[in-house]
């Protein structure tokens, strides 16, 4: 089982992007697990943070396989998944990407 946590820097500016992007994730609910089911995911889960006065957002990911999880992700033309991708262009800060290092993972 693959587990992922990434922190990502949120460009300037983008809570009202990032509040519409919530907003249209919740709208296609069903479809988002029918799209995370097919690309293998067991558990996503998607957080806002801020620290220091800037705003980030913490994505948790559970899978068999992440990498096959997220090449299935880039080719999908569900409409969840262009949502996901347009606003990951639009809002998010590349350069602040930070990969979370896993320390302890406890599941029943």
């Amino acid at each position: 089982m693959d587990v992922k946590a990434v922190l990502i820097r949120l460009k300037p500016d983008t809570s009202t992007q990032v509040a519409e992007w919530q907003e249209r994730i919740l709208q296609l609910k069903a479809q988002a697990i029918d799209s995370i089911r097919h690309e293998g995911i067991e558990i996503e889960s998607w957080f806002q943070v801020q620290i220091a006065g800037e705003h980030y957002l913490l994505a948790y990911i559970r899978s068999d396989d992440i990498a096959r999880a997220e090449a299935v992700g880039a080719q999908s033309t569900l409409e969840v998944d262009v949502v996901h991708r347009q606003f990951k262009q639009d809002a998010w800060d590349r350069s602040g990407m930070i990969e979370c290092e896993l320390l302890v993972d406890l599941h029943a």
